[in-house]
């Protein structure tokens, strides 16, 4: 079945509300020539949130609408944390869970992803879940069982509703921000294991609807070749997102 393709810009902690503002606008100059059918996302910290959404409101932008993490419980005593429903509140349309960054910095596991992926639907978003090996992992010729688990744990439980809606971002955790990337085929072969996990949890039909994103040191010059790989359906771009020309290069790839 045809998939639309997704480019989600996640700008991590860049640009503060008054910068975010300026960039997603640049942005929506630079797409307004633009009428491929490429569904397009951007991902400010939280301190721009409300801003940029005002923006796309107020401009009429065809333009979705990312945060960055969230937490899983609905309010409480969390000091310094987000809830689902204050993302509702601003009009967030997707949430990223589990970026390898979260993981490694801010103690992130498959348990916790998951009940973040829950806490995301029960609002009434959409997770971008992140999914990744280490360059040890990938040595060690264990990219697909390590992947695998982290599909298996991060997307147990849902609906078939809600998985056929979820997002998997792969990427290859030696990949973000170092320039390196794998081969586009062995990305798509990713991919495609991530599709079959899927297929195995909730049925094939579920499985084509599930759009898998890559990510890792994606810019202009490499989108393309990934972007023609059947399995992959977009982009989590991380620093090209941060520049309206490269970012609007890589939604053109995507047509």
């Amino acid at each position: 079945m045809e998939r639309r393709m997704l480019v989600a810009g996640n700008w991590k902690m860049y640009t503060t509300a008054g910068e975010g503002a300026v960039l997603v606008q640049d942005l929506a100059d630079e797409l307004s020539s633009f009428d491929g059918d490429v569904e397009v996302v951007v991902g400010p910290p939280f301190t721009g949130l409300k801003t940029v959404s005002t923006v796309i409101e107020l401009d009429h932008l065809e333009m979705g609408l990312a945060a960055q993490d969230c937490h899983w419980e609905s309010e409480g005593a969390f000091t310094g944390a987000i809830a689902p429903r204050m993302l509702v509140d601003l009009r967030v349309d997707y949430v990223i869970v589990g970026h390898s960054e979260r993981r490694e910095y801010f103690g992130e596991t498959n348990e916790t992803v998951n009940k973040k992926v829950k806490a995301v639907y029960s609002a009434g978003m959409v997770p971008i879940m992140c999914v990744g090996e280490t360059l040890a992992t990938r040595d060690s010729l264990e990219t697909d069982s390590f992947v695998r688990d982290q599909v298996l744990a991060g997307a147990a439980g849902l609906t078939p509703e809600q998985a056929e809606q979820l997002v998997v971002a792969y990427e290859p955790i030696w990949a973000i921000g170092t320039g390196r990337t794998p081969t586009p085929e062995s990305a798509n072969d990713v991919a495609r294991m991530i599709r079959a996990t899927i297929g195995a949890m909730y049925g094939p039909p579920v499985a084509m609807k599930v759009r898998v994103l890559y990510g890792g040191s994606v810019k202009p010059e490499n989108a393309r070749m990934f972007f023609a790989e059947p399995d992959v359906d977009g982009a989590l771009v991380g620093g090209a997102a941060l520049k309206a020309d490269s970012f609007t290069d890589i939604v053109r790839a995507a047509q």
